[in-house]
């Protein structure tokens, strides 16, 4: 066993450290600073690109992302990954279609009679704004046009893909 005799100097200097932790404990603070939880609303800057590195969408040089973490506002890999990170961390994360958004969905691939698109010239990757039975409008794209049929897809168009973000943490609440 070790035993130090601390001085006059330095019992005073421990006792100020022990009043400062004191008061950051009932302040509600953490010595470790604030870190992204369930429930807390953090603002973060974000850049998604494909696995090939083109972008798909970017919050940096905008407003940031605002997000209440487990209110399902984002998909769940990108909200995953934000858990535990504290504020103005950076952090590069790949997510799988299993935690963005699904896999492609064969079903939900329709056929429409191309007389009953009142649209002259449509072409192979246009996007169509289809409604669904209880007035929800759902984007689809182009995949395939003939004289008979035009056929779309009705998956998310990054269904099926691994995506990447780029993020960092503004603010944390």
């Amino acid at each position: 066993m070790f035993f130090y005799i601390i001085g006059g100097r330095e019992k005073i200097k421990l006792k100020i450290l022990f009043l400062i932790f004191i008061i950051i404990v009932l302040n509600g603070c953490s010595l470790t600073g604030n870190v992204v939880k369930e429930g807390s609303v953090i603002k973060v800057d974000y850049t998604g690109s494909f696995e090939n590195g083109v972008e798909f969408d970017s919050s940096v040089g905008k407003e940031p992302l605002t997000v209440t973490i487990g209110a399902g506002q984002v998909i769940k890999g990108f909200e995953d990954a934000l858990i535990g990170m504290r504020l103005n961390e950076e952090k590069e994360v790949t997510v799988n279609p299993e935690e963005g958004y699904g896999a492609l969905n064969p079903e939900l691939i329709e056929e429409i009679p191309r007389k009953n698109i009142v649209l002259d010239n449509i072409e192979v990757g246009t996007t169509l704004i289809a409604t669904d039975s209880n007035g929800n409008q759902i984007p689809a794209t182009v995949i395939e046009v003939n004289d008979e049929i035009v056929k779309v897809d009705l998956n998310h168009p990054l269904a099926g893909k691994i995506i990447k973000f780029k993020i960092k943490i503004i603010e944390i609440k």
